[in-house]
């Protein structure tokens, strides 16, 4: 039995152990050698985050707390905005954020359903979803290569009567035209949501003024599911500079009450039972007012702690995820003939999330024989997620029903859906696995169709 003389030594000595426990079994000691599996993606963690997880587990409260707080205070203050709300997944972000827009506090620019929301069908489900779950009405606009992003080419085409929004995700790290969207959004006064999921530390420079992604637009959202730019297993943040927005964004993310304590707090504001809410009677309880019909999609102070460690080694993934894709990039550039490489957007400096090859049509080459010749050689590959999202059977429901349109063609968006693909450049890959890598690509892209 250890000798514990108090709480604070105990802790000392669990950590101690864990860290120990860390460096045995957890810790990456080989090498990598070609031939060797690499994934697109994989958690880049040491021993501070499991003993801060540890920590958390070891106060057992089990929902948001200490480390949930810190994270926020931190995060906001890290990406340059006045609010940071922390959520359990990106998608639940989206969610919050696209919610908070309908509030009826927002008065003629509340969002109501059968008015229209901005978007593309070329990317991730749920910066959609939402949308379509409320009855508003998304309408797609075709993307471009090799940005692989909204076309605002087309947003004036796109525009009615009936729009709201503009909801979109900045693709792979790589933003979408901010200086154009936003341009658009002010001119006739829409919200502008960025999911910014997988752009976290991407910068973008309007006018002289540089600033992350995320924070160009009314809410930014972004994820810290496993594969993401940092991690805490599951996990997402809603973050704005509008206090009212902030306000809504709370209220939704905790089961829609009115009341703004934090957790484990009563009485806040001094005023929890001399209120008069809706029709309830003078004085009910306001903790339990629901001014918004919300969820429960809170993080656990688990969770947070980990994400607490990820983002003090934050700016070291960023420059190692640039060094990856940038070392790709010029090892691939032999087979531009055959590939398109994928193009920064203009006054941005991405903070990549993967590596966005196409194939080019003249090649002869088909995807699908490109991307199994390399998953065969133990190299991951990923599709750009929907390819086209109004292709997909969550679909066969509302085809025909108004339920969503399109502006113009999506003759882009199927290009991608059928040539483009991507790999990894996640901080943990080092310059051998990148260079394997890129054999592997240019002998995929090099062979004849019949040989791959």
């Amino acid at each position: 039995m250890a000798d514990w003389k108090n709480e604070t030594e105990a802790r000392k000595q669990i950590k101690g152990l864990v860290t120990e426990y860390y460096h045995k079994y957890k810790e990456k000691k080989e090498p990598f050698r070609p031939g060797g599996r690499i994934n697109y993606a994989a958690r880049v963690f040491d021993e501070k985050e499991m003993c801060a997880l540890t920590d958390a587990m070891l106060d057992f409260w089990l929902t948001t707390g200490r480390f949930s707080e810190e994270f926020e205070r931190e995060f906001a203050n890290w990406i340059g905005v006045r609010y940071a709300h922390l959520v359990n997944s990106g998608s639940s972000a989206n969610l919050v954020a696209f919610m908070a827009l309908t509030a009826p506090e927002l008065g003629e620019r509340r969002i109501r359903r059968g008015d229209e929301v901005i978007t593309v069908a070329c990317g991730f489900p749920t910066t959609v979803a939402p949308v379509i779950q409320y009855g508003a009405v998304p309408v797609f606009v075709d993307v471009t290569v090799p940005q692989y992003n909204i076309n605002v080419d087309l947003l004036e085409e796109a525009l009615s009567e009936k729009t709201k929004a503009v909801m979109i995700a900045h693709t792979l790290g790589n933003p979408f035209d901010l200086a154009a969207v936003k341009k658009f959004c002010d001119k006739h006064q829409l919200w502008l949501v960025e999911d910014n999921c997988d752009a976290l530390g991407t910068e973008y420079t309007i006018d002289g003024e540089t600033r992350f992604t995320g924070t160009w637009g009314d809410i930014g959202t972004s994820s810290f599911y496993p594969p993401h730019h940092m991690t805490m297993g599951e996990g997402g943040c809603v973050y704005t500079n509008d206090p009212l927005l902030h306000r809504l964004i709370l209220s939704y993310r905790d089961w829609g009450r009115d009341c703004i304590c934090p957790s484990g707090h009563d009485n806040f504001c001094g005023h929890r039972f001399d209120g008069q809410y809706g029709e309830l009677p003078q004085g009910y309880d306001h903790k339990y007012v629901y001014s918004h019909l919300g969820y429960n999609l809170k993080v656990t102070d688990m969770q947070a702690a980990v994400g607490c460690e990820q983002l003090k080694k934050f700016p070291s993934f960023i420059e190692r995820r640039r060094h990856n894709h940038d070392r790709l990039y010029k090892a691939l550039e032999c087979v531009n003939d055959k590939i398109i490489l994928p193009e920064a957007a203009e006054n941005s400096r991405p903070s990549w999330f993967g590596f966005l090859i196409s194939i080019r049509p003249e090649s002869g080459l088909r995807r699908n024989d490109v991307t199994g010749y390399i998953e065969n050689h133990n190299v991951q590959t990923r599709l750009l997620f929907s390819g086209n999202l109004i292709k997909h059977p969550c679909f066969d429901q509302i085809r025909g029903t108004g339920a969503y349109r399109v502006a113009g063609s999506l003759e882009m968006t199927d290009y991608i859906m059928n040539n483009s693909f991507w790999v990894g450049v996640y901080p943990g890959m080092t310059d051998e696995m990148i260079d394997y890598m890129a054999e592997i690509i240019i002998r995929a892209v090099s062979q004849k169709q019949r040989d791959i």
